[in-house]
């Protein structure tokens, strides 16, 4: 992990882009990268450019991976992230007679671009967002990993042909680039908690600055004032394959245990996030079997004694399954209350619920313990269905293809799992009227939008609209996989957690977000993740004797959730919470009535979780 900046403009420009305007950029993210930087400059009669990093030293910490890294004294590449296949890549490229001085991915990415030009993307497994000059074609390509672990925003003006990009939108500000909210993104998310449009992902919450999507490239040829972006991958979720049962168990065991092997190549102190669940505990039994370094592994978790949704035991038998050494922080609504604008200068944009808090202290421990490197089990849930909401769009796919009594001993077994909330005439109505329902669904978001009282009236009338308010139709549950997985909740999820890994200078390894996994995983029919009353099948089976019997037949489903309503009924915070509604009438944001309502708790991930995001929006003003 590191952090990187830079500046690409066309002349005539002497002397625009100097060291100090890089240097302002990196000091601005040098959380992402304690341990080290550099800088790169170029100036031709035509084209100026700057390229900054920050190193976080994880894999080869010695000076030959030191960037910017030049490459055959044409390229320069500034890289954040891993390339987990590097060494594979390296192999090849050594077979076809090129040479390397460092032992890291950075040079690798260079030698790639050299030898594959864009195609290169395809090569790379890993998390990365990397900006590559072009010396000799006096070009700058850049890319983001598949699924958006690693961040990359932009500002381009047309008129100057300057293009700034960064890591993360503080390194952007640092060199001028203006702090100009989107009131559209904040209206929607004070309404209906989204982070993200639905169309067009590459918005963010402020003007003029923009996000390169996941999965995609950015090229820009300076000379020329030409910017092309363009998406290299995607998930085909049309395509099921005929497969046995035993293959399949046998082909997904194999790959997730070849993901976690992969992400554990460092060359520093690593650790495991536990969070109670199967996906933690089958990413430890996985670590466990490959682990030859004869070392104790620390696990790190996040307990709330006395809350319903405490999982301490769950993470206690975990512990000792696999002998792993725990590490347990109890975070409480001090903390919260404390941390709350730190956490705002992290993340940059809203964040939902206060699990984003509860991972803020995970980390942070983690680093006080020495650890660089935490496995997480992010995307679990997206490409497995994990969450309670697939139930019934499985169930309804079954009955499309009118399966009816296989879907009512479904429904019943997963109502006794504590897998599906509600299930009546309705839900088997829209199986056979899904672009229906998603107007229906649409209309409903709408409703919910517009009958926010707390809302100022001009605010809602400014602001509203612009398509933000869709649904997607939904078919098949792998319909509703790809939406969260490519167009949605994934890629905010992966943003809470980068900045907050990023905010202690520490790297996030996630195995379950192989891009062959998850391809393989949505070549699957639905029943390989939704069967016998449980979510995750497919999981479940292959772990069924490597994690405690407990894990496995755990019932319903528990996110990594804090106990937000108690702490929003603390006294200071409510109090805090106040202030943040006042910052919003003072804004035009929120009418004055909302002053004198009764503020009203709410659980991490309730809808209606208003008096919340009021609270978050005020920390962006």
């Amino acid at each position: 992990m590191c952090g990187i900046a830079g500046i690409v403009s066309s002349g005539p420009f002497k002397g625009l882009i100097t060291p100090e305007r890089i240097k302002n950029m990196t000091d601005s993210i040098r959380h992402r990268g304690p341990d080290g930087e550099g800088m790169y400059l170029e100036e031709t009669d035509t084209t100026g450019v700057g390229l900054g990093h920050r190193r976080l030293a994880i894999i080869d910490p010695t000076e030959r991976s030191v960037q910017p890294m030049h490459y055959l004294d044409k390229y320069v590449v500034i890289h954040n992230g891993e390339i987990y296949n590097f060494k594979e890549i390296r192999l090849a490229l050594e077979q076809k007679g090129y040479r390397f001085r460092s032992m890291g991915d950075a040079e690798v990415i260079a030698a790639a671009w050299h030898e594959f030009g864009p195609e290169c993307v395809h090569r790379f497994e890993g998390m990365f967002a990397f900006a590559l000059w072009d010396r000799q074609r006096q070009m700058l390509f850049c890319a983001r990993d598949r699924f958006g672990e690693k961040p990359f925003f932009f500002h381009y003006d047309e008129q100057t042909g300057m293009l700034r990009f960064a890591s993360e939108m503080k390194a952007l500000w640092a060199d001028g680039v203006e702090k100009k909210t989107r009131p559209q993104m904040f209206l929607h998310f004070l309404t209906l908690g989204m982070t993200q449009h639905p169309d067009m992902h590459e918005l963010t919450f402020y003007q003029d600055i923009f996000r390169l999507s996941p999965a995609h490239t950015l090229t820009y040829t300076p000379q020329e004032h030409r910017l092309e972006i363009s998406r290299y991958w995607d998930i085909d979720k049309e395509t099921i394959i005929d497969i046995g049962e035993d293959e399949a168990l046998r082909h997904f065991r194999n790959m997730f245990e070849a993901s976690v092997n992969s992400r554990m190549h460092s060359d520093v102190k690593e650790g495991l996030a536990i969070s109670g669940g199967i996906d933690s505990t089958a990413i430890a039994a996985a670590y466990v079997r490959n682990n030859r370094s004869g070392q104790t592994c620390h696990s790190f978790s996040a307990v709330f004694p006395g809350f319903e949704k405490d999982e301490s035991s769950y993470i206690r038998e975990v512990n000792e399954a696999f002998g792993l050494q725990a590490n347990i922080v109890t975070p409480n609504a001090e903390g919260l209350l404390e941390k709350m604008h730190l956490m705002a200068f992290h993340q940059e944009e809203p964040f939902g619920s206060a699990g984003v808090f509860a991972q803020f202290d995970v980390h942070a421990m983690a680093v006080r313990q020495g650890i660089k490197v935490l496995f997480d089990g992010q995307g679990a849930d997206e490409t497995l269905s994990g969450y309670l909401k697939y139930t019934h769009w499985y169930l309804q796919e079954l009955i499309a293809a009118k399966q009816f009594s296989r879907a009512e001993q479904e429904a019943g077994a997963l109502k006794d799992n504590g897998f599906l909330a509600e299930w009546g005439w309705r839900n088997k109505a829209a199986a056979f009227m899904p672009g229906f329902t998603s107007a229906m669904l649409e209309r409903k978001a709408r409703r919910l939008h517009e009958g926010n009282h707390d809302i100022d009236q001009k605010f809602m009338e400014a602001y509203s609209g612009a398509g933000f308010i869709q649904k997607p139709v939904v078919e098949k549950l792998n319909d509703i996989l790809y939406a969260d997985t490519c167009t949605g909740g994934l890629e905010t999820l992966l943003r809470y957690a980068d900045r907050n890994a990023m905010a202690h200078g520490l790297e996030l390894r996630l195995p379950f977000l192989q891009h062959d996994l998850v391809s393989f995983v949505f070549s699957l029919p639905a029943s390989f993740r939704i069967r016998k009353g449980v979510t995750k099948w497919i999981l479940r089976e292959c772990y069924q004797t490597s994690i405690p019997e407990n894990i496995l037949r755990r019932k319903g489903k528990i996110g990594f959730e804090p106990p937000q309503a108690d702490w929003m009924q603390d006294e200071r915070v409510k109090g805090d919470i106040r202030k943040g509604q006042q910052k919003l009438v003072d804004a035009g944001m929120l009418n004055p009535a909302v002053l004198s309502r009764v503020i009203k708790p709410s659980s991490a991930y309730a809808p209606d979780n208003r008096d919340w995001r009021y609270w978050v929006v005020s920390q962006f003003l």
